[in-house]
């Protein structure tokens, strides 16, 4: 008998008994699906952290905040320092640090912030945010304009009335014929021109806040206007690479420490510490949930095994018969061994095609009722999907060959005694 054979052979013994194939490939369906399922739902989580980084610089990002409360000697005690930064700090750190590649000073106001053109009953209003920011934000935030400009170096020397809007102030004051660009806004009372249009960004999953939902000022300007001093709330620092990023703090909080009495009175935070726990914990998460899905995969082989034991006892006198007539123990051990792989490798194709349907189906339950303003992205892991069937093909081998192996040692005058 030959591969061919031995294979149709197969086909038709799987064929015979439908229910009991179908019952024993539900254990490596179940297997594969849930490793595919569980992939796929962690890949999408690890692509949604890597976008969120990215709307908030990317993973070279760092953030110097003054502090309420800071560690001494290993407690926290709140932070009576008088020092706050300022935008000659931001200069010196672009100056002095060979590590940093975009230095970003801002004054936020994420939210309560009174925005309203037009008078009277044309009047329209919205609360938002604003950020002061310096024309290095743009280029460090990889974010562009839609249409018009960004805040430019001119207007940050001159302290100029001008502002860029993002999408979702855009929708809120003017209508979609309009054109916002050389049109005039209040931000608190206080008149500004319109720019620029920023581009779509998106809510930050990590600190809540929405970038479309913010106009972006000048920062001197919302020092002369808004604030009334020289301070900053905040400094951002991009490294020039990931592998810079130490050194980034290190050179940036030296500067720091030296412009202000050698005091520590703030905070560093980078995006690519937080951003790599965040991913250990999903690898260890995806690791535990393959980890039951192959225990899965166990299960199914030993259901396979058991069910290729009876069909060796029930065709006891076929294998007597075909060895009578001619064949070898190694004719029958393959075409044993065939079924086996046949169960499995069916059992793998549905638990795969079972396994995308259910990472599609828990990102459109995740996308539509659960995180309703991210798009959890669902793919199919081909790395994955090839290790899942060539393993479930591999269990076929390991746990068909002691069945297949039996069934070739029967002896052909004890198999054709068998009733």
């Amino acid at each position: 008998m030959n591969l061919i054979e031995s294979l149709v052979s197969g086909i038709r013994a799987l064929m015979s008994h439908k229910m009991r194939t179908f019952l024993t490939l539900l254990g490596v369906m179940i297997g594969v699906a849930a490793v595919i399922g569980m992939i796929s739902i962690g890949d999408g989580a690890k692509t949604i952290i890597m976008e969120d980084s990215e709307k908030i610089g990317g993973a070279t990002m760092i953030r110097f905040r003054r502090s309420r409360y800071i560690q001494r000697n290993g407690r926290w005690v709140r932070n009576n320092s008088e020092e706050r930064f300022t935008y000659e700090d931001a200069l010196a750190i672009e100056e002095k640090c060979p590590s940093v590649k975009h230095v970003v000073p801002s004054i936020n106001r994420h939210w309560g912030v009174r925005l309203s053109r037009g008078s009277g009953l044309d009047m329209r209003e919205m609360y938002a945010g604003y950020q002061g920011v310096n024309s290095d934000f743009r280029k460090a935030m990889k974010w562009n304009t839609a249409k018009g400009r960004f805040i430019s170096d001119t207007d940050i020397e001159y302290g100029t009335s001008v502002c860029v809007l993002g999408q979702d102030v855009l929708t809120e004051l003017y209508d979609p014929d309009e054109d916002p660009m050389n049109t005039e806004i209040r931000v608190n009372n206080q008149r500004f021109k319109v720019v620029g249009i920023m581009e779509t960004r998106g809510r930050s999953l990590r600190y809540g806040f929405n970038l479309d939902d913010e106009i972006f000022l000048p920062i001197t300007t919302v020092q002369k206007r808004f604030t009334g001093n020289d301070y900053i709330s905040s400094l951002s620092v991009q490294a020039k690479s990931i592998n810079h990023v130490p050194k980034a703090i290190a050179e940036a909080t030296e500067i720091l420490k030296k412009r202000h009495r050698n005091e520590l009175f703030f905070s560093t935070r980078d995006v690519a510490s937080g951003l790599d726990f965040v991913l250990q914990i999903n690898q260890i998460i995806k690791i535990l949930l393959t980890g039951v899905a192959a225990f899965s995969l166990l299960i199914g082989g030993i259901g396979i095994m058991n069910i290729m034991l009876v069909s060796v006892a029930e065709r006891t006198r076929e294998i007597g018969l075909r060895k009578a007539i001619g064949a070898r123990p190694y004719d029958i051990l393959i075409q044993f061994l065939i079924e086996a792989v046949l169960l499995c490798s069916i059992g793998g194709v549905l638990g795969l095609l079972l396994g995308v349907l259910f990472g599609s189906g828990v990102a459109w339950i995740v996308t539509s009722f659960i995180i309703k303003s991210v798009n959890w992205p669902s793919a199919l892991p081909v790395f994955w999907a090839i290790i899942s069937l060539g393993f479930s093909a591999a269990i076929g081998i390991f746990f068909g060959l002691y069945p297949a192996v039996r069934a070739s040692q029967l002896a052909p005058v004890e198999a054709l005694r068998t009733e």
